[in-house]
């Protein structure tokens, strides 16, 4: 990845306020010319765009908190749609998948990113820019000159200020370009599903979180629409069906006609009734949780993107990826509040209230623990569901930038970026291991990791986000081909066979 170079310009940057500016501005270093760019027809450079005040957002795909920011970013590109202001996404990976253009093309297209966004190879830009964590957003005035740059969540209004300011100054100083800038935004897909979270299998029927599509499409073991839920755009409302709105929604537990969501980007999980037809909120405020949060009512607490559900009697553990932390939800009395992990973004075993979680986001329960696909640190890892000094415990994985591809024992096996995990009737578990395009096997017993399923490449599977189990049958949400894939497990030796799931009757929304 290279070090960062200390640069006096490094220096200027860190140390620069947007409260205060009575340092001098250091010019801006430019972009190089020879890198991908997305949501534009051509490399922009930041001379061709002076007199245009810039928003520079140093991001990364897999980020939770950069996820966060996409929100604000899309305010503040509607607030100054009119003025000659420019946002541009700089794509500095974590992951190794993260730096293949076409993957962050698709993370653009699922996040319904309208900006132009730079895939900054090698993170030569983030060095250049002595750029030190993710996200951070950096504001260029009129004259290519850093006006100052902010780091984290929630700076929404000291960016719209930053970005006042130099339009004021610009207008003041004659510098200040004509009218706003064109971006040319990729079109989105047609299909009957659009990036596919998570999916569910229950005896009779699938559910799937057609994430993209903002809704959940239940149909019949065939593929034979049944239901849906949501009107197809993103929004928050409760009410029938077809009415009520959905942001993002992923992981889904069921029982009987009732079905629980964790509706994603709405900080909120959702109960959908089949047979009444409806759609209620249960958890959350729509509001992201701060930090440190220790719960209570269910209704009164906020959630931070809630990202899979599983249902153990009338409990609905919750993978709260907002907050590095597992929830738990009692549906007789409404209280909501952690069960694993401090909050504190890491790999450390330990008592389960002291425990470091880095954004899980797969959950499934099998031999009397709650399994959670801990997705930044690359981990399987699991905490015992009963008494409070419950231990969590990794089996596969060892910290935030150790990741990969390999099999064979549990402590030496690497994932990359794991969202989904589901537990066979034997016990064994199979990991959506997303980054890596492939579904793993894991024999907690034994402690064997191997692959079931995927080379690799982006053919067989493009980063999987979600994989559900029912007796013999797996599905899985093959979220960047669009598509369910339905597994069957080989008998004795045999091989593994694969079908897509045709969807009849579905069609996209309108």
């Amino acid at each position: 990845m290279g070090t960062v170079r200390r640069t006096a310009f490094a220096i200027a940057l860190w140390t620069a306020s947007v409260a205060a500016q009575d340092r001098p501005r250091p010019l801006a270093p430019e972009i190089p010319a020879d890198l991908t760019w997305h949501n534009t027809d051509r490399p922009l450079s930041l001379k061709a765009l002076r007199g245009r005040v810039l928003l520079l957002d140093f991001w990364t795909y897999c980020c939770i908190n950069c996820i966060h920011v996409l929100p604000d970013l899309a305010a503040i590109e509607d607030r100054f749609s009119d003025d000659p202001v420019v946002v541009i996404g700089v794509h500095s990976a974590k992951f190794d998948n993260e730096g293949i253009p076409e993957n962050v093309r698709q993370a653009v297209l699922r996040y319904g990113i309208r900006h132009p966004v730079v895939v900054d190879r090698d993170r030569g830009i983030w060095q250049d820019w002595g750029i030190r964590s993710w996200p951070t957003m950096v504001v260029v005035d009129t004259e290519g000159r850093v006006y100052g740059s902010t780091s984290g969540e929630g700076k929404r209004q000291v960016l719209i200020d930053a970005i006042e300011t130099c339009l004021a100054e610009g207008a003041a100083k004659g510098t200040l370009a004509d009218g706003p800038w064109q971006t040319s935004i990729e079109p989105q897909g047609t299909g009957p599903l659009r990036f596919p979270g998570k999916v569910l299998l229950k005896e009779d029927r699938i559910l799937i979180a057609d994430s993209g599509h903002h809704r959940v499409v239940v149909t019949d073991r065939d593929g034979a629409l049944i239901a849906t839920a949501g009107s197809g755009s993103a929004g928050r409302a409760d009410g029938p069906l077809d009415s009520a709105a959905f942001n993002d929604p992923q992981g889904m537990a069921a029982r009987g006609t009732l079905v629980w969501v964790a509706d994603r980007a709405n900080h909120l999980v959702r109960r959908v009734d089949l047979e009444a037809g409806t759609v209620t909120t249960i958890a959350g405020t729509g509001n992201r949780a701060p930090w440190g949060l220790a719960g209570g009512r269910a209704l009164e607490t906020p959630l931070a993107s809630p990202w899979d559900l599983v249902l153990k009697g009338d409990v609905l553990f919750v993978a709260n990826a907002g907050s590095h932390q597992l929830w738990r939800l009692e549906m007789e009395s409404s209280d909501l509040g952690p069960y694993a992990g401090s909050g504190r973004e890491g790999l450390r075993d330990d008592a389960r209230s002291e425990a470091w979680l880095a954004q899980p986001s797969g959950l499934a329960i099998t031999g009397g623990r709650l399994w959670f696909a801990d997705s930044e640190v690359s981990a399987l890892r699991s905490v015992g569901i009963g008494d409070s000094d419950e231990q969590v415990e990794t089996l596969v994985g060892s910290g935030l930038f150790d990741f990969g591809f390999q099999d064979g024992i549990a402590a030496s096996a690497q994932l990359q970026h794991p969202l989904g995990v589901a537990a066979l009737d034997d016990g064994r578990l199979v990991v959506a291991d997303t980054y890596n395009h492939r579904l793993r096997l894991v024999d907690p017993a034994s402690g064997a990791v191997s692959t079931l399923l995927g080379d690799g490449t982006t053919g067989p599977l493009w980063e999987p986000g979600g994989v559900a189990v029912h007796r013999d049958r797996i599905a899985v949400a093959d979220t960047n081909h669009h598509r369910i894939l339905m597994v069957r497990l080989p008998a004795d030796g045999g091989q593994v066979a694969t079908s897509v799931l045709v969807l009849k009757g579905l069609s996209a929304p309108r």
